[in-house]
C-alpha cells in the first residue's frame, strides 16, 4: 500500500467489521493507515485488553467516535452485533448537536443487489455508500476519508450542509423500504405487520436468503409456522422484494376461496386460475383454454403456460398463503401440490416456466400422505420461522421505547416464550401504560389479562372440537411430552397451541398450559 499523507487534522475512527476475511484483512488495513496517519483507530480484536469488558468498551468508543466506518460485507450484513453498532450509532448522531459519529458505510465485496436486512436497510437508507472490490480501492477510500477530515465536512454538516464530494450518491437499488424510527409510537399486533412498520423483527438469515431465492428464476420457497408467527409478514416482504426488481406480485389468500370452489378439482383450478388472472388485470379467457377432453390439470397448466404466462414479460411471483385450507381436501391437495411440483420442476428445462416464482405458506407439514416426487414440500428453499430469542424481544422492547434489561426480556418470555404476537401484545400494552410487567405476568393466563380475547378465541374453538379439547386436556395436564394423534396433533400445531419435541408435544408456553388447565379444569 502506498504511504498516505499525515492529516492535518486528528479524528477518532470506530472499525466496524466481521472476524473473517475479507473483513478482518480490511479492517486491519484500515486501523494501520489511519493510525499512521495520526488518527485514533478503535477496533476491537486490536484495541480491547485480556480481561476488559467489551461491551463497555464498546459503548465508550461509540460515544467518543467522530466517524463510524462500517465494513459492509454478506457476514456483516446478517450480524445482529453490526445491526445494533449501526443502530446505537444513528442514534448517537441523531441525538448529536455536532452529529456525531459520521457513518462511513464500505461495500466489502457486496453489491448493491445483495440484499441487508431489514433494519440496516432502514438505518442506511440516507446514507452516501463506497465499494471495495479489491485491495487496489483501499488506498482511493483512505484518501477520500482523509479528506474528508481535513475539510471537516462533520463540522459543516453540523450546519445543516451535506456532503457533495464524498461517498457520492448510492445507484439506484430497489432495495430499501420507509425507514422506521428505532422506537416508534405502539402499534396494536393485528395480522400482517405493515411494510414500514417498526415492529418487524428480522430472523436472519432467514429474509436474506428468502430474498436471494426469489430472484432465481422457476424458485419455490416453503415458509412453515404456527399461526401468528409472522409467516404472511415474511411473504409480504419477500414479495416487496420482488417488485422492486420490477417483478409482478400476486398475493393470494385460499381463506377467500368459497367453500363451493373446493367441491372438485375442476371448479378449484378455475378458481385459482382466474383469481390469478384478474389481479394481473387480464380478462377471463378460461373458456378458450378449459377443454373437457383434457384434465383439469391439463388445463390449469395451459391456461398458465399459452395465456397468462406470455401476456406478461416480466417474472411473476406468486404468493400462496394460508394454503392449509386445501390440506382438508384430499384429492384436490394431492392434484394441485402435485401440480406446483411439476411447474417447479418444468422451470429447469423451459424458459416459459423460468417467469414463475412460488412461494407457499402453511401453518404446518401437510399430513396427507403424498407420493413424494409429486409433493412440494420436499422441493425449494424450505423456512421455518422460529420464535424469538431473547435478544430480539428485548430489541423489540426498545423500539416500543422501553429500557429493559435481558432479564425484563426473559421473565416475559417464561410466560409467553418467543412467540411474535404475544410478545407484541404485551409490549404494546406496557408501552401504552395500560400495565407493567410485573402485573401483566399476573394477569396473563386469566381473562383479567391483555390475552382474554385471544384465549377465549381459542377455547371457543376447541369446545367446538370435543377431540381437540381433550387432547389439549392431555397435554396440559402432563409436566412431560405427550404423543398425540396425528390429526389432532398436526390440527393443535396449527393453531400454534403446541409445539414438537421429537414425536410428541408440549404447550407452546406457560400462558396456555396455566389458561387451559384452569379452563379445561384439569385437576
Amino acid at each position: 500500500m502506498p504511504t498516505l499523507p499525515a492529516a492535518s487534522k486528528n479524528a477518532r475512527f470506530f472499525i466496524s467489521y466481521r472476524s473473517q476475511d475479507p473483513d478482518l484483512s480490511l479492517a486491519h488495513n484500515f486501523y494501520e493507515a489511519l493510525k499512521g496517519a495520526g488518527h485514533e483507530a478503535f477496533m476491537a480484536g486490536e484495541s480491547i485488553r485480556l480481561g476488559e469488558k467489551w461491551p463497555q468498551r464498546i459503548d465508550k468508543e461509540l460515544k467518543l467516535c467522530d466517524y463510524f466506518l462500517l465494513l459492509l460485507s454478506e457476514r456483516s450484513a446478517t450480524s445482529e452485533m453490526v445491526t445494533e453498532e449501526v443502530r446505537q450509532a444513528k442514534e448517537l448522531r441523531d441525538s448529536s448537536d455536532r452529529h456525531k459519529p459520521m457513518i462511513l458505510p464500505i461495500r466489502v465485496n457486496f453489491p448493491w443487489s445483495a440484499p441487508l436486512n431489514y433494519d440496516l436497510r432502514g438505518y442506511l437508507q440516507q446514507v452516501q455508500q463506497r465499494e471495495w472490490n479489491s485491495p487496489a480501492d483501499t488506498p482511493k477510500i483512505l484518501q477520500e476519508i482523509f479528506s474528508l477530515v481535513a475539510t471537516g465536512d462533520v463540522e459543516r454538516l453540523a450546519d445543516g450542509e451535506t456532503s457533495s464530494d464524498f461517498f457520492p450518491s448510492s445507484p439506484s437499488h430497489p432495495l430499501t423500504l420507509s425507514p422506521p424510527l428505532p422506537v416508534a409510537e405502539p402499534e396494536l399486533p393485528e395480522g400482517q405487520v405493515d411494510l414500514a412498520s417498526a415492529f418487524y423483527i428480522e430472523r436472519l438469515p432467514i429474509e436474506s436468503r428468502c430474498y436471494e431465492a426469489i430472484w432465481k428464476p422457476g424458485s419455490l420457497i416453503r415458509i412453515k409456522a404456527p399461526r401468528q408467527m409472522g409467516k404472511t409478514s415474511l411473504m409480504a416482504r419477500i414479495l416487496y422484494q420482488a417488485s422492486q426488481q420490477d417483478y409482478l406480485t400476486v398475493p393470494l389468500s385460499f381463506q377467500l376461496a368459497d367453500g363451493k370452489v373446493f367441491a372438485d378439482l375442476n371448479k378449484f383450478l378455475q378458481w385459482f386460475c382466474a383469481s390469478i388472472g384478474r389481479r394481473l388485470r387480464l380478462p377471463n379467457k378460461l373458456a378458450d383454454y378449459w377443454d373437457d377432453i383434457y384434465g383439469s390439470k391439463d388445463n390449469c397448466t395451459a391456461y398458465f403456460e399459452e395465456y397468462l404466462l406470455p401476456e406478461i414479460n416480466q417474472p411473476l411471483v406468486l404468493g400462496l398463503d394460508e394454503v392449509d385450507c386445501v390440506f382438508q381436501y384430499r384429492e384436490i391437495a394431492n392434484d394441485f401440490f402435485g401440480l406446483l411440483r411439476v411447474w417447479h420442476e418444468d422451470a429447469k428445462n423451459r424458459d416459459i416456466w423460468k417467469k414463475l416464482r412460488l412461494v407457499v405458506v402453511h401453518s404446518t407439514e401437510v399430513y396427507i400422505p403424498m407420493n413424494i416426487n409429486q409433493s412440494p414440500f420436499n422441493v425449494g428453499l424450505p423456512i421455518e420461522l422460529p420464535e424469538f430469542n431473547a435478544q430480539q424481544v428485548l430489541d423489540l422492547a426498545q423500539r416500543h421505547g422501553l429500557n429493559w434489561s435481558f432479564t425484563q426480556a426473559e421473565q416475559l418470555m417464561a410466560m409467553v416464550g418467543g412467540h411474535p404476537y404475544l410478545v407484541r401484545v404485551a409490549l404494546y400494552h406496557i408501552a401504552k401504560q395500560d400495565t407493567t410487567l410485573n402485573l401483566l405476568l399476573q394477569t396473563a393466563p386469566t381473562e383479567a389479562g391483555p390475552y382474554s380475547d385471544h384465549l377465549r378465541r381459542h377455547l371457543w374453538n376447541l369446545e367446538q372440537r370435543p377431540e381437540l379439547a381433550a387432547a389439549i386436556k392431555k397435554v396440559v395436564a402432563n409436566t412431560s411430552p405427550v404423543r398425540l394423534d396425528s390429526i389432532q396433533c398436526f390440527k393443535l400445531l396449527s393453531m400454534g397451541l403446541l409445539q414438537q419435541q421429537g414425536n410428541d408435544v408440549t404447550p407452546r408456553c406457560d400462558l396456555y398450559r396455566q389458561y387451559f388447565r384452569d379452563r379445561l379444569r384439569v385437576s
